[in-house]
């Protein structure tokens, strides 16, 4: 009997209780190689797909999917960098980010001119 009542218990705090305290579930990095754009390339200055002007001395990034607008973290080792995607691309297999020349040099010195990052939507 008294469990009969304990489990109505649990199943009626299943169904009742507001779910709204749960947090959500953390979402898992993305890990893939990551480029430059905007230097000596012509890209400074010109309109972003996103309908933006690209200034490749503001923190954002290119991404193939992701709307535009979307903040990521993007962590190389212990340095990351929190951009805004306002541009599609980059359109180099085995890269899944254009990062503006800015967010890049916050994680390696340009000179190696494309590294592997991890990233995740915040």
């Amino acid at each position: 009997m008294l469990l009969s009542k304990l489990k109505s218990l649990a199943l009626f705090a299943a169904i009742c209780l507001p779910t709204t305290f749960l947090e959500p579930p953390a979402q898992a990095a993305t890990c893939t190689g990551a480029s430059f754009y905007g230097t000596t390339d012509g890209y400074h200055g010109q309109v972003t797909a996103s309908g933006e002007v690209f200034n490749t001395y503001a923190l954002t990034t290119a991404h193939r999917t992701l709307p535009f607008g979307t903040r990521l973290k993007v962590t190389r080792g212990n340095k990351s960098v929190i951009v805004t995607v306002n541009d599609r691309g980059p359109f180099v297999g085995g890269r899944g980010l254009d990062l503006s020349y800015a967010a890049f040099s916050k994680l390696a010195p340009p000179s190696y001119g494309h590294i592997d990052v991890c990233y995740s939507v915040i």
